[in-house]
């Protein structure tokens, strides 16, 4: 029985993405080789080593066999709340995020990809990501927020209500961008850094985007939710909503992904930091090339007495 302070169900979390791993929908990783691709394309731009990176939660090794032909990297330590992975051989550690066992200080390099939008404890969770790291060390992070499935959240709520008169909690709720961006300084991390990246795909019903999520393992886990199966009249009626608001001249319906890249540093003194108040060198006016003037001085300019 899930606790009643938790939001997700971490168990039922674990057993639907072993489910996910076994099925094998083709085609359907495409967000995960999306967030490899991006966290790759950073890690490149960075111009050090990291002797030991940490794959946090990267369910199918795509992202630790990656980094082990990455020659910044040394040792990858795949690291998974998932006990059997067919597909991959399975992790090097079972872990769950939620409580990391790496001693302090202990790898160079953290990525965790779409999997702490299912962490009950987030600010918890950046928190031990930083004593983890040792100084100077990286973390890298992807997740889905924002947006992410606005077109089937909106659909399900509006069909419950209109044929049960009340809505159950169906779909997860959605990280801000400026929130966990927020999340990373106040862990203790240095120079945050998040943005978003929006994708659309596009699908003929309804039912392949439900599947598309199974296989990603990413259904509804909320330790609230309904255990009773959605009414087929409801799920009809949710498509029709979705088709009314969401599909192209073409017919397809559009499914909305926001992907949000963190970024953050163990603190270190040789990081940048921002001047103090005051400790400029530079004159603004003098930068601008601008002539300065006292407080409460005209501005030279044009006499409107004279126009």
């Amino acid at each position: 029985m899930s606790r009643p302070d938790r939001l997700f169900d971490r168990a039922l979390l674990a057993r639907r993405r072993n489910r996910a791993l076994s099925g094998g929908r083709r085609g359907a990783d495409f967000l995960m080789k999306i967030a490899v691709e991006d966290t790759l394309d950073r890690l490149s731009a960075i111009k050090r080593t990291f002797d030991v990176a940490i794959d946090l939660g990267g369910h199918g090794g795509l992202l630790a066999a990656s980094l082990r032909t990455t020659p910044a990297v040394g040792s990858v330590v795949r690291a998974d709340s998932l006990v059997a992975d067919p597909s991959a051989g399975g992790p090097d550690l079972v872990v769950d995020e939620e409580a990391l066992p790496f001693a302090d200080g202990s790898a160079d390099l953290v990525i965790s990809l779409l999997q702490a939008q299912a962490v009950n404890d987030l600010p918890g969770l950046f928190v031990q990501v930083n004593r983890v790291l040792r100084p100077d060390g990286l973390f890298l992070a992807v997740m889905a927020g924002g947006d992410t499935l606005h077109e089937l959240k909106g659909a399900l709520t509006a069909a419950e209500a209109e044929l049960i008169g009340g809505a159950s909690p169906r779909c997860h709720p959605s990280l801000d961008l400026q929130d966990t961006a927020a999340l990373l300084q106040r862990a203790g991390m240095a120079i945050p850094v998040a943005d978003v990246d929006r994708y659309t795909v596009r699908y003929s019903v309804l039912g392949d985007l439900v599947a598309d999520l199974r296989a990603m393992g990413a259904t509804n886990v909320l330790a609230g939710r309904d255990r009773r199966p959605l009414p087929r009249s409801v799920l009809a009626r949710a498509e029709e909503i979705y088709r009314d608001l969401h599909a192209d001249p073409d017919g397809r319906l559009r499914a909305t992904f926001d992907l949000i890249a963190l970024s953050g540093w163990r603190p270190h003194e040789s990081q940048q930091k921002p001047l103090k108040p005051g400790s400029a060198k530079t004159r603004l006016a003098d930068a601008l090339g601008a002539t300065e003037q006292p407080a409460g001085e005209k501005a030279p300019g044009r006499d409107p007495s004279k126009t």
